[in-house]
């Protein structure tokens, strides 16, 4: 729900990652029910995020489908 207020990923926000990405690469994020909410940029490769503490950023927001509703004045 976080993501959807413009913040970033936490580990203690995070279900399940997919194996095998790299800093730096482009993801979607899903809800737990297989919903796209968004895109961002991976913080941290899978391995990282094993060892990283539960405050660690693991997704930096980049847009989500809330934004429309966060810029509605001004439109």
């Amino acid at each position: 729900m976080s993501f959807l207020y413009g913040n970033h990923v936490l580990k203690s926000a995070l279900g399940r990652i997919t194996e095998n990405i790299a800093a730096g690469d482009g993801v979607v994020v899903f809800s737990m029910s297989d919903v796209p909410l968004g895109f961002g940029i991976v913080a941290k490769s899978t391995q990282d995020c094993r060892k990283l503490d539960p405050n660690g950023t693991v997704v930096l927001h980049q847009g989500d489908i809330g934004e429309y509703l966060r810029m509605e004045d001004e439109l």
